[in-house]
């Protein structure tokens, strides 16, 4: 770790890199290549979402899987539960890449993934990644011949494969197999860990077979997913401890709103603290027709939070008090935040860099002028009794001071003339400090 408590490169558990994706150039002429999503290997760690459209809908999941791209997922999971799914896929590619989206997509298999991958080459091709899941793969004689068929059509592809073992369909063979031996031992331990060890093994001798079958050990990505926040930091420093192999992380049903996005963010921090994690996905339960990218959102936010990547110009905003009893800053850090996120789709072509901005929509006097001195540019707004001026700081210094009824929006757009005159047409002349976007109309002075 570094002086300053967040992770940095040195402190990433060293796994094996996972290329997933990369066309040739897509659909059309002059079609750029994509070079695939890196996972594992010390690269940024990957967001990743889940469809949870009927995939045999091909319009509906590419819809979906487009504003799940557009959001920030950098690679997408859709069911493939039979055939008429398994026939869907090209289509779905197809479609997507003919709209400029190359995101890879991830088929998630169950019970009949050898059947489907068999029958159905095209989609067997169509996608870059394959997840089963060792517990339910096959059963008796049948679980190794049907796994080694998956892993056998992913080799003959070129295809990544996660092993994603889940405590809700684990392997009871070898389960109870690990707790008759436990019993025998002159100290048990609880059951909670021979839990633990039945997921990791499960995870690590799938894997193991894999290798066996031909699949390379940059092919595999491991993941074992529990519901709890404690059983998944023990489970995933085990395995960390134990391969090689990039590792998934992501709490399976990990509930809705608040309580999910705590939860995830909980166990996966203290595992990506310690440098554990190549890939995550928060699963969050969707409101009944709520935004399905709120997961994709809430990952990129702990990721960002953490210093470990960034995804767009962080707002400051105070909470609030009996000194801010205006709701003028609460309703302008709302208009900034949604502003950023509806344009940092375009923004992120047009600006690069964009996203390390750094704003503040302060509400009163007390931090407001220091929080925004500290920003690249930011707004401490009057509160309660406070004279109505809202001075304006850019780049540290004070630039202007803003009065009368249209403050949000000429702070609005003096936010858009710094991303322009910093990140666009002015970038190869800018000089920190040199911006003050003064305007006689607004200075106070």
């Amino acid at each position: 770790m570094n002086d300053g408590g967040n992770p940095d490169s040195s402190a990433r558990r060293q796994s094996e890199p996972i290329i997933v994706g990369g066309t040739p150039g897509g659909i059309g002429s002059g079609a750029a290549r994509s070079a695939g999503v890196i996972v594992g290997g010390g690269a940024p760690v990957v967001v990743q979402s889940m469809t949870n459209t009927d995939t045999a809908d091909v319009a509906s999941t590419v819809r979906q899987v487009a504003d799940l791209a557009r959001a920030g997922s950098e690679l997408v999971r859709i069911t493939v539960d039979r055939d008429e799914a398994a026939a869907a896929v090209p289509h779905i590619r197809d479609r997507l890449r003919a709209q400029g989206i190359d995101v890879p997509l991830v088929g998630d298999f169950h019970y009949i993934g050898h059947k489907l991958l068999a029958e159905h080459p095209a989609c067997a091709e169509a996608l870059d990644k394959y997840r089963i899941n060792p517990g339910n793969v096959g059963f008796k004689e049948k679980k190794d011949r049907q796994f080694s068929a998956i892993i056998e059509i992913a080799a003959r592809y070129g295809k990544a494969v996660r092993i994603g073992v889940n405590w809700g369909s684990l392997d009871q063979t070898l389960l109870t197999r690990l707790m008759d031996e436990n019993a025998k031992l002159p100290a048990p331990r609880n059951a909670r860990a021979v839990m633990h060890e039945a997921i990791v093994q499960s995870a690590l001798m799938s894997a193991a077979r894999a290798e066996e079958l031909g699949l390379g050990a940059n092919r595999i990505v491991v993941s074992a997913k529990v519901s709890a926040v404690q059983d998944l930091v023990a489970v995933n420093k085990l395995l960390a401890s134990r391969c090689r192999y990039a590792l998934h992380l992501g709490l399976t049903e990990a509930g809705m709103g608040s309580k999910g996005i705590v939860a995830s963010s909980a166990a996966m921090g203290i595992l990506l603290q310690q440098g554990i994690g190549d890939t995550i996905r928060f699963s969050l339960t969707p409101e009944p027709g709520g935004d399905r990218s709120l997961e994709v959102r809430a990952a990129q936010e702990l990721l960002q939070t953490m210093g470990l990547r960034t995804f767009m110009p962080v707002v400051a905003a105070c909470p609030g008090c009996g000194r801010t009893t205006s709701t003028v800053f609460q309703e302008l850090a709302r208009d900034i935040e949604t502003m950023i996120r509806t344009e940092m789709p375009t923004w992120k072509g047009r600006y690069p860099g964009v996203e390390t901005l750094n704003l503040a929509v302060m509400g009163c006097i007390v931090n407001g002028p220091g929080e925004s001195k500290h920003a690249d540019l930011g707004i401490s707004l009057p509160g309660t009794g406070e004279h109505p001026a809202a001075p304006v700081f850019i780049d540290g210094a004070k630039a202007m001071t803003l009065r009368g009824g249209n403050i949000a929006g000429e702070f609005k757009a003096i936010v858009e003339e710094y991303i322009e005159r910093r990140f666009g047409s002015g970038a190869a002349t800018y000089r920190r400090g040199a911006i003050t976007a003064r305007t006689p109309e607004t200075v106070a002075e």
